[in-house]
This record gives C-alpha cells, structure tokens and sequence, in this order.
C-alpha cells in the first residue's frame, strides 16, 4: 500500500496526502514524523529546512531522503559560497563582490552599473534581488540588505534571456529536467518589483538545440564534480538559473530544491513515476534508473497572487472555483466553517497542457478564468513573448 504524507501541507494537497501540523523546519520533528509512520522516503521541499541541516538527520536516522546536506545545501544558502565553487569549477558566472559595511557601499557600487543586480546573500526567498538602472534604488537596496544583517552581494549583469534548468543530481550524476523560463516581474511585460515567480513554461521553443547538453556539460556537471571534491556532494535537486548570452550559459544563481513555478510548468510533463525517480537519488540509483520519459507539447503555469503581494499581501479572502488537478494550492488553508481562503502572496498555480505553447496558454488562461479571489492579480502574459517569437539567443 502506498501513502503519501505531508507536513504541514495545505488544502490542495490535503486531497492526495494525509497532513500533519509539523514545522519542516525542525529537524526533530520531521525525524519524529517519519519514524514513527514509518516512511521508506523523506523528501525536503523547501530550502530553509534543507539550509538548517533537516535532510542531515533525516539520514543520520536511517530514512533515504531526497534532498541535500546543509553542507551542499550551500550552493543557495551562500551566493559567496556558490560564487566560491563555480571559479574553482571554471563555471561562467557574473562578476561579484560581497559588502558587509555600509562606509563601503558607494565606492562599490561605482565599480558596477550601468545596470545594477544587488542581491542579499543569504535566502530571500526569490525576492532579494533588485535589477535596475537606477543607482539610488540599487543603494537603497543595498542599505536595506545590510540594516537586516545580511552581507549584500553585487553583480555585473548578464545579457541574454534566462533558462531555468532542473537537474537530478547524485554525486557526479546529473540527470536534466525539461527547460523552462520563470516571469519573475509582477507586471505584465516584465515590469514591477521582483517576486517568487508569476507563471512559467516549458519546453523553449527558443532555445537552440543542444543547449540543454551544454549546460549541463559546461555548468552543472562541474559544479557536481567541484562539490564531490570538497567532500560535500550534492544529492537532490539542483536548480541553475542562467542567462543565455552571446557567450553561451552563464550562472545567475543555483537553488538547492524545486523551484516555484517552473516546477509546476516542468512535472505536468513527466510521465515517469516521480516518486521512484527521487528515491533512486535518495538511495544513491540514480545512474542506474531508466532515461525520464515526457509527454509531447508544452505546459504553462499561471501563479494568481493575492491583493498587494508582492508587499505584503492581503489574506483570508474567499476562494471559489480551486477544485481540480490541474489548480495547485501554494497559500491557502480551510476555515473552521469549512471556506477556502487565501493565507499567502502566491495562492494557486493554475496549469495548462497542450500540444504546443500557445495550445496551453489558452488552457491555463481558461481555467484560470473560473477561479475567484477578490482582490487577485496575476499576469496575462505568460509565455506570450515565445509565442510570439520575441525571444532568441
């Protein structure tokens, strides 16, 4: 018989998995919950759980667990430690430098620019990065970072659209998901202050074939080798944003998880059963599994947002029209009379599935039609660019 539980899970997932009101990010706990439900495999979702070391003693208990060490987990905790590793693996990257005082941030601001990316280097949860052309906002950004006690992180802007690839890795082992591009900008056409994601698609139309070997060749499977090497190898996911410029792929940043939305857009596509893949990396399988097999045509998530996120955002407003597969939950919970309600920036991902890009815009945007939440925003402009032909290495 098999089960699947969740903690602490949310009303979406409530209709597969059975919840429990553990906090993921205790390590006892989690240890505590799968010992005593006897669970053959733990997976880690969210980063900062994997940071504190949860995936550690998951292990140490005698649990397989898909998800890497604090150690690894690193490669998004640190973006110093991640810059560290991609020199020594040779990998393409911006430059950067790390200011941890605010008597040295002007003079560093003015070794970067025109455009600006100041980023805080601990987690930030996909909303500690500021792109801009504005010297006083990328200041402003910058101060903000360091009076919260974080060291801020500046980097030269990299040319070239973005590709978000996700990628199985155990040891030196590197199995690719399907390519997808995330719409970071709250606003349509790329505009507004950055957030954990809109909406994104899979596969690029775009991207020119082979790019996905080249990537994986030229970044991911030496930055597993250079992890491997100083004892603190990756077993999980590894998620490498990159820009694809006139130079070939360049690092932007790594996570140490699935990513929100591309994961959504990417596994509406695999047709091999998840759960036996991960627990090939939990138990150290993964060169020994089967090539992943995929469906044909293209998927497209639509992330709809609560009332003001990305600042923060208004909650407890009534959802309607969320049943279904194809609607996933991110921030929502049940009220006590039974009503599901927003309790999040990001509430639902709605997905579509078609033959082809455009086929499943116009599935996410239908479906998407039906749901209600006052006061909920997302963009119309999801894959559209590729659609239409805009986007080109």
């Amino acid at each position: 018989m098999t089960a699947v539980l969740a903690a602490p899970g949310n009303p979406g997932i409530a209709n597969v998995a059975e919840l429990f009101p553990v906090d993921a990010a205790s390590a006892d706990s989690v240890v505590a919950l799968a010992t005593e439900q006897k669970a053959d495999l733990v997976v880690i979702g969210p980063e900062v759980p994997l940071v504190l070391g949860v995936a550690d003693a998951v292990r140490a208990a005698g649990i397989p667990c898909f998800g890497p060490s604090a150690a690894a987990a690193r490669i998004e905790g640190s973006k110093a430690f991640a810059k560290d590793v991609m020199a020594a693996a040779g990998v393409r990257t911006a430059h950067s430098e790390v200011v941890d005082s605010p008597a040295t941030i002007d003079e560093a601001l003015d070794r970067f620019g025109p455009t600006w990316v100041v980023k805080d280097d601990g987690l930030a949860a996909g909303k500690g990065v500021v792109v801009t052309t504005d010297r006083d906002a990328a200041r402003d950004h910058a101060v903000e970072i360091l009076e919260n006690g974080h060291p801020v992180l500046l980097e030269s802007f990299l040319d070239g659209p973005e590709v978000s690839l996700f990628c199985l890795v155990d040891g030196e082992t590197v199995v690719p998901l399907l390519p997808a591009q995330d719409h970071k900008r709250v606003g349509e056409g790329d505009t507004g202050p950055n957030t954990g994601g809109m909406g994104a698609y899979t596969p690029l139309p775009w991207l020119p074939e082979g790019s996905v070997e080249q990537i994986v060749s030229e970044v991911v499977e030496p930055v597993a080798a250079e992890m491997v090497r100083r004892g603190c190898g990756f077993s999980g996911l590894l998620y490498a944003g990159l820009a694809m410029g006139a130079e070939g792929p360049a690092v932007v940043e790594f996570n140490c998880r699935f990513g929100d939305p591309e994961t959504q857009a990417v596994l509406a596509l695999l047709e091999s059963p998840l759960g036996e893949v991960l627990n090939a990396v939990a138990t150290g399988t993964l060169a020994d599994r089967p090539p992943l097999r995929w469906k044909g045509g293209a998927a497209v998530t639509v992330v709809l947002a609560a009332e003001h996120y990305p600042s923060t955002p208004r909650t407890g407003d009534v959802i309607t029209g969320a049943e279904g597969e194809t609607v996933l939950h991110a921030g929502t919970r049940r009220r006590d009379d039974g009503a599901l309600v927003s309790a999040g920036g990001r509430v639902l991902n709605v997905i579509g599935v078609g033959a082809d890009l455009a086929a499943a815009r116009e599935a996410a945007y239908d479906r998407l039609a039906t749901v209600k939440l006052p006061g909920g925003h997302f963009r119309r402009d999801i894959g559209m660019a590729a659609v239409e032909g805009r986007i080109s290495v």
